[in-house]
């Protein structure tokens, strides 16, 4: 894993395609050839289904959708300073609920008042960018993806965020990031800041730094207002072995302080969060063994009045994808005092003569999870993906992605259920 790439299946939902609506700074000021003569326009067809299996008596879910992704971005003027501006449209049409009414953290639409699923979900974005040199300023409707603040890349369509982030690369293999934002839409509502989930501001300051090819660090932080200041570390080192041989070792780290306000505990609370993940690549083949540890958090009551425990608390304002730790699939194994373990599997078919054609999977568990009652819980996740991109032809790039997990827990730590997730994306650019 390279520094700012999320672990598990959120790597998987990050690589389809809404990288297109995200602003990149592939050339300096100095190569700018105008607004209009770098401009470009995008539209991703994206059809999602998702089923769930709950387990315990519960009734199923399922849902099946279609999704436009338009986005359009432009270059940038002429001259020592250049301009210019991003837009993005998003449109997603319910096509199937199966037996299910509530969408529960399923994510594609939002409930209404009836309990009813609604049947489309809209949203229209502009974001404002100025560049000199190699900094850009960008002003307005953003997707960031920083380990401090990431957007929500796994359901149908993206969660954003509103505000102002300054991008630096004035120094070779330095990236500096500086930013505030003061709005979220989450990726199943049309309104921004809808109840409960209201953003008063995150701001953040971080950098990265790649010494050579074989080893970088990172180091970001946070303050979430009303909700927790975080820290983020970051060390990635590549050893090349023998022929097509190498051995990556991934830690990341986060130390986050809870605000009053959010813990309801009458005082802050702290958590630290770490994972050291290694993989050895030989050929086509990865073998992967993680271990993650959670230490700390805090505990209150949840709306029943029943006790319940907190680790590494994220998506409170920082977006659904803040978790680059090596443990993060349908569970985060992120609860309070939780130890994990991880060992997976990954093949590039490309090698075997089927290009564009790839699996993951992956074994997870968690145990001594404080959850506030007697003795200590655990859980478990068997987690597989598979994806093929096609090569070329008519339907290059179209990309089909299946992925799913088994998950089993303690009972008085969280529901069983086996669910799947289907992805067809088909991307069109012009020019």
């Amino acid at each position: 894993m390279s520094t700012y790439t999320p672990c598990g299946w959120r790597a998987l939902a990050l690589t389809l395609s809404t990288a297109s609506i995200q602003p990149t700074m592939a050339a300096p000021q100095a190569e700018a050839r105008g607004f209009a003569e770098e401009a470009g326009a995008h539209l991703m067809l994206r059809n999602g289904y998702v089923y769930r299996d709950n387990q315990d008596g519960v009734r199923d879910q399922s849902r099946w959708a279609q999704a436009f992704i338009a986005s359009f971005d432009s270059g940038f003027s002429r001259g020592p300073v250049g301009v210019g501006l991003d837009a993005f449209g998003l449109l997603a049409v319910r096509l199937d609920t199966g037996k299910s009414r509530d969408d529960g953290d399923i994510a594609y639409f939002p409930t209404d008042n009836d309990g009813d699923t609604e049947e489309d979900l809209g949203e229209l974005g502009i974001a404002f960018k100025l560049r000199i040199s190699n900094t850009l300023l960008q002003y307005g409707d953003q997707l960031p993806a920083l380990p401090v603040l990431s957007y929500d890349s796994s359901r149908l369509l993206p969660q954003t965020f509103r505000g102002v982030l300054l991008s630096s690369e004035e120094i070779d293999g330095l990236t500096l990031h500086a930013g505030r934002f003061t709005a979220q839409n989450d990726n199943n509502h049309s309104g921004r800041d809808v109840p409960g989930r209201e953003l008063d501001s995150i701001e953040l300051v971080g950098a990265s730094y790649a010494f050579n090819e074989r080893l970088s660090v990172a180091l970001y932080f946070s303050d979430i207002e009303k909700v927790a200041r975080k820290r983020y570390a970051n060390i990635v080192w590549q050893l090349p072995l023998a022929e097509e041989n190498t051995l990556e070792f991934d830690f990341d780290f986060y130390r986050t302080r809870y605000d009053r306000d959010y813990t309801r505990t009458g005082k802050g609370e702290d958590n630290s969060i770490w994972s050291l993940m290694g993989t050895y690549r030989r050929g086509p083949h990865a073998f992967i063994l993680a271990w993650q540890r959670s230490i700390g958090g805090f505990e209150n009551l949840d709306e029943d009045g029943q006790p319940v425990t907190h680790g590494y608390d994220f998506d409170f304002g920082d977006g659904g994808d803040a978790n680059y730790l090596a443990n993060a699939f349908y569970s985060d194994f992120n609860r309070k005092d939780e130890r994990s373990w991880q060992i997976g599997y990954e093949l590039d078919f490309a090698d075997l003569g089927v290009p564009g054609l790839t699996w993951r999977t992956a074994y997870v568990h968690g145990s001594k999870i404080d959850t506030g009652r007697d003795g200590t819980a655990s859980e478990r996740e068997f987690y597989n993906q598979i994806q093929y991109v096609v090569p070329e032809g008519v339907a290059k790039d179209l990309s089909i992605s299946l992925y799913g997990s088994i998950y089993r827990a303690s009972r008085d730590l969280n529901q069983d259920l086996n669910e799947i997730w289907l992805f067809v994306d088909y991307p069109l650019d012009y020019p």
